[in-house]
């Protein structure tokens, strides 16, 4: 659990332990009473102090030969009126400043290497801090979302242009469709985000509203999604180099490692570095589009929006509506990324919630009018997909054909579609804690960095994107039939839980807010659906499988931490009797134990809590 300061969540240890129970604070309570009415102190009581030992640590003892292990000190107690001289305050807890561990010349020497590469270590308050502003969050959260526009309208066409080049003119109203199931879900999400203000990723929403299995198969779903967004976008960037540089086509995989490896040091750095980092390329790349759009238009509008023939292409496939559902479903990848916003809401400064919906608003408006842009003035210039060569890249030459003007929409676009995946480092890691805070994942994502991110999250996202990037060889259309159902599965519940949230907590307008989620839910599970039937032979039968096997995993996870818990649970002290009924509450002060008599438990000691086995 977090410890909350205003309407943000600060990740404290405390979340990497289960509550207590109604036992275990019988147990505490009764504990408590003993303490306070201890032999020796007639007529008195002491309190129970946190931690009997922690003065001990204040001055850890130096290693010596045969202990080289010495106390490491994370926190320290403040004085009373410590930098705040007018007041008399208690006590409490203060974050140390981070310390660096004496070691061999080899230790040192990877130490600085580490330092240059990711920087010096962050005080543990600086979580506080860590924070990004809007002007720095809309780039970082929506370089996925915006540069799919880069390869969700040539997905589609390669799919339509298989009936030929009379099926291209399908695009148009199947974009039509596309627009209504981008708006409908980012309304949705607008909603979502000041319902679970402290972080509304799939996996909450599903869990708190339709119960631990959907929440989990959402978890599931986001999982693949992250891991094939980072695989995609890096496979859609080397793409777009090697389009203008047909000679580096060979070294494909080798650049594509070569890119997550960057990533994940960036994205080590912490999360206000990385955005600073991320920031410039999606700011360049909306730059770069608008002026092929404006540029594509000018030129039809001097022909009075005249649409020019396409190349004729043979039918390789009858025109029917399993073709149809294909491409409507090939298209929708332009939506991956449209949750990123909701599941990084505590990364926004204060006010998070509010801040993250403003977000929200530009990245849909954005995608709305670059994604229908790029579909109009495909069908005006007449381009179809051929091999070889994006049909952005056919757009930027037909667009700009003189001057430096396509050397760098094809720069800002391989720019992009290689730091898209950034999206997918700043949620993948963030839903691995909600995972694990809840039992579902291993307790070590729960852990921060000594830059103040969750290391252990983006170095296991970054080894299985790089394996699924090798696996496929790095191509595009190879792993485009794998992404459309984990995130769609992730939509649909999400929005259904929503659907359930309102039902539960009616409030002002709570019947518009329904409706609106009951709409992108449906569109949303359409779109699932037709994905899951439609690519299940070209390689959706993989997500399909996948996703039982992760909840069943997570499931297990689950069960072991449950078993371990109940083992570690505290117990009453052995001679103490329950309270009975009609008795003092617990907490309040009840008569105190016959003096003189100590029982020894397992503990050793006669107050302490007994550990079983």
């Amino acid at each position: 659990m977090g410890e909350r300061r205003g309407e943000g969540t600060v990740v404290t240890p405390s979340a990497e332990f289960p509550p207590l129970g109604a036992e275990e604070l019988d147990a505490l309570r009764r504990i408590g009473d003993q303490w306070r009415t201890a032999p020796g102190r007639p007529g008195r009581s002491r309190e129970l102090p946190v931690d009997p030992t922690l003065g001990r640590y204040r001055h850890p003892p130096t290693p010596t030969r045969f202990g080289r292990l010495a106390s490491i000190e994370l926190f320290r107690v403040s004085e009373p009126g410590e930098e705040q001289p007018e007041g008399n305050e208690p006590e409490e807890l203060v974050a140390t400043e981070p310390a660096n561990l004496p070691g061999s010349r080899l230790g040192r020497g990877l130490a600085r290497v580490r330092r240059v590469v990711l920087g010096p270590p962050l005080r543990s308050s600086a979580v506080l801090y860590e924070r990004m502003r809007k002007l720095v969050a809309l780039p970082v959260l929506s370089s996925d979302l915006l540069s799919s526009v880069a390869y969700g309208p040539e997905a589609m066409l390669t799919v339509l242009v298989l009936a030929g080049s009379s099926a291209l003119g399908l695009s148009l109203p199947l974009a039509a469709l596309l627009v209504l199931l981008m708006v409908a879900v980012g309304i949705s999400y607008r909603q979502t985000i000041p319902a679970y203000p402290h972080g509304a990723g799939s996996y909450i929403v599903a869990s708190d509203n339709l119960g631990s299995v959907a929440g989990l198969s959402a978890a599931a779903g986001l999982m693949m999604d992250y891991v094939l967004t980072v695989a995609v976008s890096i496979a859609a960037g080397v793409n777009a180099v090697t389009s203008a540089l047909p000679g580096l086509t060979r070294f494909t995989v080798p650049l594509g490692i070569l890119v997550i490896a960057v990533l994940l040091a960036g994205n080590l750095r912490g999360v206000r570095t990385a955005g600073n980092i991320f920031a410039f390329p999606t700011y360049a790349f909306i730059v770069a589009l608008v002026a092929v759009l404006g540029a594509g238009f000018a030129h039809a509008a001097g022909r009075g929006f005249a649409p020019l023939p396409p190349p004729h292409v043979p039918a390789a496939e009858g025109l029917g509506l399993l073709l149809v559902l294909r491409a409507f479903s090939s298209g929708a990848v332009s939506m991956t990324g449209i949750e990123a916003v909701s599941n990084a809401v505590p990364a926004f400064r204060p006010t998070e919630w509010r801040n993250a919906r403003t977000t929200l608003s530009f990245m849909v408006g954005m995608l709305v009018f670059l994604f229908a842009g790029i579909v109009v003035l495909i069908h005006l210039e007449g381009v179809v997909p051929v091999p070889g060569q994006t049909v952005l890249s056919q757009l930027a030459r037909r667009s700009l054909p003189t001057g430096p003007w396509y050397a760098l929409v094809q720069a800002a676009t391989a720019l992009i579609l290689l730091l898209a995946a950034n999206t997918a480092y700043n949620d993948f890691p963030r839903l691995l804690f909600f995972m694990a805070r809840a039992g579902h994942a291993p307790r070590r994502f729960l852990h921060l960095g000594d830059r103040l991110a969750f290391s252990n999250g983006l170095v296991v996202l970054s080894v299985t994107a790089a394996v699924v990037f090798v696996a496929f060889g790095g191509h595009t259309e190879s792993l485009i039939p794998l992404y459309a159902v984990g995130v769609f599965l992730a939509f649909t519940l999400s929005q259904a839980g929503m659907v359930v949230h309102w039902r539960r907590h009616r409030g002002a307008g709570w019947r518009r807010r329904l409706t609106s989620n009951a709409l992108g839910a449906a569109l949303s599970g359409l779109v699932l659906l037709t994905a899951a039937f439609a690519k299940f032979a070209a390689g959706a039968w993989v997500v399909v499988l996948a996703v039982p096997l992760l909840v069943l995993l997570f499931h297990r996870v689950r069960v072991h931490y449950r078993r371990l818990n109940r083992a570690l649970a505290l117990r009453p002290p052995e001679g103490t009797a329950p309270p009975a009924m009609g008795t003092a509450a617990p907490g309040d002060r009840g008569p105190a134990p016959r003096r003189g008599r100590r029982s020894r438990n397992r503990c050793g000691t006669w107050w302490s809590c007994r550990w079983p086995g």
